[in-house]
């Protein structure tokens, strides 16, 4: 493989020694990697807090403002039932995003060479470019290894480095404040799980709203609602807005998700217009390759797992 202008990005080095693996610090030890994954970011933690309360806000809306006044008790049951399992599925799947390490497990750093003291770990190593580290690759004529400069690591294909995280992430989309994490390819099933959710609730709340205003010009004020009608009203148009504005915000997310799923190209390598170099497959096994092998009811549940098989080795031969 020819060296390409797409390398222009990265830092490339062919020598050991070019790496200045003096100047990094040994990656933590195992059990600290082990710990559970969460990124201590203010602005990231506080929209994540924002969106649980949002969700908590409407849930009461539905069900205090709505469907307990109601007098339709099959009605209220029915959408109260509906309504509060997606809000469920859609918080499930946001805590889930956000506490999960955005890179899976994966096989080699490098083809042709031996494995490395990291290589089933999870996230890629923060400061691994270390002396010891990179003698061990027993590097041969020819082969070429990254080095990302701002977290000192050995860079595989795909990765972009993410100042919030403070860490290479491979195929990263991009930095979502929302779930405080990266959308990597190991918890990108969650986010677009959670985009999916939240449109559903919103779309959900917004045909309520609609039906309560109707119910309540027909009837009474007094007798629609156990708020005062001034009430009623503001707690409704707040809910009408924030639904229409995530409804909005979310579908578009949910769309693009899905379109880089099927074209298997992040956000980033979409806006850096970077070269494709991995092997193009078809939309299905892409879809496949998130979601799980095989196609099944679990692919819409936040639980589970995705069975995305094998990781790909990073390939660095040249």
């Amino acid at each position: 493989m020819m060296i390409t202008p797409v390398h222009r990005f990265r830092d490339i080095e062919r020598k050991p020694e070019y790496l200045q693996p003096e100047k990094c610090v040994p990656p933590p030890s195992r059990a600290s990697l082990e710990t559970m994954w969460f990124i201590r970011d203010g602005c990231g933690i506080a929209c994540a807090v924002v969106t649980w309360m949002l969700v908590f806000y409407a849930d009461f809306v539905v069900l205090l403002v709505m469907l307990v006044p109601s007098r339709d008790y099959v009605y209220s049951v029915i959408n109260g039932t509906l309504f509060n399992t997606l809000a469920f599925l859609a918080l499930a799947s946001h805590f889930r995003a956000m506490l999960t390490d955005p890179v899976p497990i994966v096989g080699a750093f490098l083809s042709d060479a031996v494995f490395s003291p990291v290589a089933d770990l999870g996230a890629v190593p923060k400061g691994n470019a270390t002396k010891e580290f990179i003698e061990s690759l027993q590097l041969k004529p020819g082969q070429v290894v990254y080095k990302c400069p701002k977290c000192c690591s050995i860079k595989p294909d795909r990765a972009h480095h993410c100042s919030v995280c403070k860490r290479c992430i491979r195929k990263m989309d991009h930095h979502c404040p929302w779930v405080n994490n990266c959308v990597g390819e190991n918890n990108q099933k969650y986010f677009v799980l959670f985009t999916m959710y939240i449109a559903l609730i919103s779309l959900h709340a917004l045909i309520m709203v609609g039906f309560h205003f109707l119910y309540c010009f027909e009837e009474d004020w007094t007798k629609c609602s156990s708020f005062s009608p001034p009430t009623t009203v503001i707690l409704l148009i707040l809910l009408c807005f924030e639904a229409l504005l995530f409804l909005i915000f979310t579908s578009v997310m949910f769309g693009t998700q899905v379109h880089s799923i099927c074209t298997d190209e992040t956000g980033i390598e979409q806006l850096k217009k970077e070269e494709r170099r991995w092997a193009k497959k078809t939309k299905w096994m892409n879809m496949k390759a998130v979601f799980g092998h095989p196609f099944s009811i679990a692919w819409l549940s936040p639980f589970a797992t995705p069975d995305q098989g094998k990781a790909d080795p990073y390939q660095y031969v040249v």
